[in-house]
Order: structure tokens, then C-alpha cells, then sequence
């Protein structure tokens, strides 16, 4: 697991998540730990490092 850190795409606070790193693409929904709004991210890696990191805002 690692901590990554980004901005909310709602509130635009510094928030962080744990990614797994044992899995090399994932798409998920995490709620802001700030706002409590939905957020899609994107995450991949290779050979457990960050590739990719992507987050959208779920339009409700």
C-alpha cells in the first residue's frame, strides 16, 4: 500500500488515499474524506510503482 495525494475535484482540498500497489490497473469510487462527494479514480502501476493516477468528479 501507498499514500498518494491529491486534490478533490469537488472542493479542491489536499486530501489522500492508500492505493494498492499488488494491482496493476483499478478503477474505483471513494467518497472525499473533506466533502463526502464521489470520486472516480483511475490507478495504475507496473512493477509497484505509480503510473497512473486519475481522478474525476461523478456528476450526480
Amino acid at each position: 500500500m501507498i499514500e498518494h495525494f491529491f486534490t478533490c475535484p469537488y472542493c479542491w482540498e489536499p486530501i489522500s488515499m492508500l492505493l494498492d500497489s499488488s494491482i496493476s490497473k483499478q478503477t474505483y469510487v471513494e467518497d472525499c474524506e473533506v466533502c463526502c462527494n464521489p470520486i472516480q479514480m483511475i490507478v495504475a502501476f507496473k512493477n509497484a510503482e505509480l503510473i497512473d493516477f486519475q481522478v474525476d468528479s461523478i456528476e450526480q
